[in-house]
C-alpha cells in the first residue's frame, strides 16, 4: 500500500493585522476586523525530525550555527550612503545602510515615486540602481524624470510585476539600490493567489527582503494606504523590513512631511519636511519657519510651541477656536493633536483653574500639516484655549511647553535646553516652561540669549503668567 502524498496546509490570513486562522470565519479574532480573512496555500507540512536526525542535517555544513556569547560578537559601525537630499538622509538615520529594506507609505499623489526618483537620480553615480514599475510605464517613468530634469543617462529602469522575473534582471544588473513601485502589485509564481492579496504580498516582500540581505542590494518597497490610514497589506509587513517610513500632510497642500514609524538604523519618529515644487519635492531645511505664523500682530487663540520631533526641536503654532455652541453636546475637535487627550486637558482647566468651557464649542489645530505626538503640547493648548476664550492674546513673542498632570502639575519634558534654545534662535523673549525644564543656575545667559524662563509648577501659575 503506498503511502499518501502530503497535503497542502490551508490558511486564513487576516488583510488587516496578518494573523493566521486555522478555518475561515467571519471576524479577525486578533484585530475585530470583519470580513478580513483570506485564504493562503502554505505548502506540505515538514516531517517532524528527532534531534539526531536534526544534528546530521548540520553535518554538510561549513559553519553551522552555534550559541555565542554577545560579548564576543565583533561589532562595526554600518556604511552609510548620502542619497543627496539631506531631510531624507536625517529620515533614514544618517543614509543608506547597505542591505536595508525600506517601506515608504502615503496617499496617492503625495510624492512616493518623485522623492524616489530623485534619490535614485541623485545616487546613481555612487550606486547604480534599477527603479522597477508595476503601475506605470517606462515611458511614464522616463517622462516624469524629464519633467524633474533628472539626468536620465544614470537612471535604469525595469516594467516588471514577477518577482522571478525582476530578481533575474536583479542577478545580471547587480544594482545596488531598487526601488520597487509597488509592493501591491507584486506577484510569485509560487503562489496562486492573485496580485495584492495578502499571501502574494507577504511572499513577494520576503523573497526581496532575503536578496537584499543576501547580496547587500538596498530596496525602497511604495506601499499604497487604506482608507484607515495605515499602509496596506499585512501588517506582518511592517515587521519583515528595517524601516517604515510614512507621507503625512494633505497632497493639495505644499509641504510634505516624512516621518519614520520604525528605524532599525536611526531614530524613531524623525520628521524630514519637504516643499512640493515645479520640480519636484526640495526639501526644508529650516521647518520651524514654515510651522510658523510669521504675522507680525499678534492674535487670540494662539500659541507657539516648541515640541521634539526625532533628533531636532521644531517650533510649530498651535491655533484654539472657543466659541459658543448652540448644541446640547459642545463639539471638541483636534486636528493634529489627540482628541480625547484634547477633553482630558479641558477638564483639567476646569477643575484646577477655574475655566468653563462646557457649554463651548472648542477647535484646535496646528498649523502646518504637523501632528504633535508628545505631551510637551499639553501647556500650549490650554494657553491658546483660554486665549480665545477670553479673547486675549498672549505676550509678544511667547513661547510654551510641558505635561498637564490630572492633579494641575506642570510636568517636565525630556531635553527642555534644547527647547529653549531653539526658542531664542528664532528671536522669541518669553518662555513658560515647567520648573524642572528651567536653566539651572550659573548657566550662560549668552545660551538663551536674553530669552526670559517664566518657571511654574501649576497650571494656575501658567495661566497668571500667559497674559501682559
Amino acid at each position: 500500500m503506498s503511502k499518501p502524498s502530503a497535503k497542502t496546509r490551508v490558511a486564513y490570513v487576516c488583510g488587516e493585522c496578518g494573523a493566521e486562522h486555522g478555518k475561515w470565519q467571519g471576524q479577525c479574532a486578533e484585530c475585530g476586523a470583519w470580513n478580513s480573512l483570506s485564504q493562503i496555500a502554505l505548502g506540505p507540512a515538514p516531517a517532524a525530525q528527532t534531534p539526531a536526525a536534526r544534528r546530521d542535517g548540520w553535518a554538510g555544513r561549513v559553519d553551522p550555527p552555534k550559541v555565542t556569547a554577545l560579548k564576543d560578537v565583533s561589532q562595526r559601525e554600518d556604511a552609510r550612503t548620502g542619497t543627496g537630499i539631506g531631510e531624507f538622509d536625517r529620515v533614514l538615520g544618517g543614509g543608506l545602510v547597505e542591505g536595508a529594506v525600506v517601506l515608504v507609505g502615503g496617499d496617492p499623489g503625495i510624492g512616493k515615486s518623485t522623492l524616489l526618483l530623485q534619490a535614485m537620480a541623485k545616487m546613481a553615480g555612487r550606486m547604480p540602481g534599477l527603479y522597477v514599475t508595476g503601475e506605470e510605464s517606462l515611458a511614464q517613468v522616463a517622462g516624469r524624470a524629464t519633467r524633474l530634469d533628472l539626468p536620465l543617462d544614470g537612471l535604469a529602469a525595469l516594467a516588471e510585476t514577477c518577482v522571478e522575473r525582476i530578481l533575474e534582471q536583479a542577478v545580471v544588473a547587480r544594482p545596488r539600490v531598487i526601488v520597487a513601485d509597488s509592493v501591491q502589485t507584486l506577484w510569485t509564481e509560487s503562489l496562486t493567489a492573485a496580485p495584492g492579496s495578502v499571501s502574494q504580498v507577504r511572499e513577494s516582500a520576503a523573497r526581496l527582503v532575503r536578496y537584499a540581505k543576501e547580496t547587500g542590494t538596498a530596496i525602497f518597497l511604495v506601499g499604497h494606504v487604506t482608507k484607515e490610514g495605515g499602509i496596506a497589506g499585512p501588517r506582518v509587513l511592517e515587521h519583515m523590513v528595517d524601516a517604515v517610513l510614512y507621507f503625512e500632510g494633505d497632497s493639495g497642500s505644499r509641504f510634505r512631511v516624512l516621518r519614520a514609524f520604525k528605524n532599525r538604523f536611526g531614530a524613531v519618529n524623525e520628521l524630514g519636511v519637504f516643499a512640493m515644487a515645479d520640480k519636484g519635492l526640495r526639501e526644508v531645511p529650516n521647518p520651524s519657519a514654515i510651522f510658523l505664523s510669521g504675522g507680525s500682530a499678534r492674535q487670540p487663540g494662539s500659541c507657539v510651541l516648541v515640541t521634539r520631533e526625532g533628533t531636532r526641536p521644531l517650533l510649530v503654532e498651535v491655533q484654539a477656536l472657543v466659541d459658543a455652541s448652540p448644541l446640547s453636546n459642545p463639539r471638541r475637535v483636534a486636528v493634529g493633536l489627540e482628541q480625547n487627550r484634547l477633553a482630558m486637558l479641558l477638564a483639567v482647566l476646569h477643575r484646577h483653574g477655574g475655566i468653563v468651557v462646557s457649554d463651548q464649542d472648542v477647535f484646535v489645530n496646528v498649523v502646518g500639516g504637523i501632528r504633535v505626538q508628545e505631551t510637551a503640547a499639553d501647556l500650549p493648548v490650554l494657553l491658546a484655549v483660554l486665549s480665545s476664550l477670553r479673547d486675549r492674546p498672549l505676550a509678544e513673542k511667547t513661547i510654551a511647553f510641558g505635561e498637564v498632570g490630572l492633579s494641575g502639575e506642570i510636568r517636565p519634558v525630556p531635553n527642555g535646553e534644547e527647547r529653549l534654545k531653539e526658542a531664542a534662535t528664532h528671536g522669541f523673549k518669553r518662555a513658560i516652561v515647567p520648573k524642572a525644564n528651567a536653566p539651572k543656575i550659573g548657566a550662560s545667559a549668552a545660551a538663551y540669549k536674553g530669552l526670559e524662563v517664566v518657571a511654574v509648577e501649576r497650571l494656575s501659575d501658567a495661566l497668571d503668567a500667559a497674559f501682559d
